[in-house]
């Protein structure tokens, strides 16, 4: 192993981080129940709600949408509308206002 060091001339912290990072490439995504279509019909219990992880997580999994996406006052958003997307719109209190399927 040191030849290799001398051969090709890469430090050690390069080809250990190298080896740290291969592992990340098999790392599987989260998991999606049902279609991944996003349905914000039954969520407007949240409109008022703080926008804490617990009811992400609720909105998350009522909406069965792929991702959900916290838009903060001073968020900029794309207006691509993706079937799989909740948006989650928060105040500067991090209130939810609004929640929307986009």
């Amino acid at each position: 192993m040191p030849s290799l060091f001398r051969r090709f001339r890469l430090p050690a912290t390069a080809v250990l981080l190298a080896t740290g990072l291969g592992g990340c490439l098999t790392t599987p995504g989260p998991t999606v129940s049902g279609d991944g279509r996003c349905d914000a019909s039954q969520l407007q219990w949240a409109v008022g709600q703080p926008g804490d992880e617990a009811n992400m997580r609720r909105l998350s999994r009522e909406s069965g949408a792929g991702l959900v996406n916290p838009i903060g006052p001073a968020t900029i958003v794309t207006q691509d509308i993706r079937q799989d997307r909740l948006r989650v719109f928060l105040d500067a209190h991090n209130i939810i206002t609004a929640v929307r399927c986009e």
